[in-house]
């Protein structure tokens, strides 16, 4: 045999040889390569503290009041524009603030990312503590807040709305004290005042008496003034009397 070219190796049939896929080129850079650096968070000027703190203490003393504002306010609105009558005036403003807590509930949850079973149970709470202030403030004051246990028997007959606002000032001020509610003729008479047959202190058609007089003396002069103000602000009518004692007469006027 004579000397040729090497063979070449023959290729095997069975073997498949696929060309070089190139890798992918990523058109877009992956999600945390897109995301922006968060940028410090700006130091305040010690100097605004004081203003934050008073803005904060303003925010939390609105969101405690205004539950009592819907209560009270809404009742009252409701029975003298309205003329919804007593009983479904107050359910109406006693549905109302259940309804503020029950937000704030589920702001609360939501902060606190707190579980569903938790938020659920807050708003459940909410519910029961406007249903829980109202019963307890048409049903109990302590015999202290009263001049004397014929005004405490007396204050039963007096308009629930009227109620919830006395015992809601009782609840901030606790030595406030009821001086008058229902009255008669004779009471007029052995008063030395002549009987005034449009008098708010006689029971009214709504079979409540709608007027009380509370005590003024030994108070400061600021205090007396706010709560007339407060008064006036829930939609009472309030007028400081010093005909035989000094007293701040509190009335709720009919419908109009």
């Amino acid at each position: 045999m004579g000397l040729g070219r090497a063979s070449r190796p023959t290729a095997d049939p069975a073997r498949i040889d696929y060309p070089a896929v190139a890798a992918p080129v990523q058109d877009h850079p992956p999600p945390a390569a897109r995301r922006k650096p968060r940028k410090a968070r700006e130091r305040r000027p010690l100097w605004s503290l004081p203003f934050r703190l008073v803005g904060a203490a303003l925010l939390a003393a609105g969101l405690a009041v205004l539950p009592f504002y819907c209560l009270i306010r809404g009742g009252v609105f409701a029975y003298r524009q309205w003329d919804l009558g007593t009983w479904p005036a107050l359910m109406l403003s006693a549905f109302g603030t259940a309804l503020v807590l029950v937000l704030y509930a589920c702001v609360l949850g939501w902060r606190a990312r707190a579980p569903r079973y938790v938020r659920g149970l807050l708003r459940q709470l909410g519910v029961a503590l406007a249903v829980a202030y109202v019963v307890y403030a048409l049903v109990y004051v302590a015999a202290a807040n009263f001049k004397s246990e014929e005004v405490r028997a007396e204050y039963a007959t007096v308009h629930p709305l009227l109620r919830l606002a006395a015992s809601t000032l009782i609840l901030v001020d606790g030595e406030a004290v009821v001086t008058d509610a229902g009255r008669t003729q004779d009471d007029y008479r052995l008063m030395g005042l002549t009987p005034r047959e449009a008098s708010l202190h006689f029971p009214q058609e709504t079979g409540f008496v709608h007027a009380i007089d509370l005590r003024t003396r030994g108070r400061s002069e600021l205090w007396n003034r706010s709560v007339e103000l407060a008064f006036w602000a829930m939609g009472f009518h309030a007028l400081r009397h010093v005909g035989t004692a000094d007293h701040l007469h509190v009335s709720l006027r009919l419908p109009e």
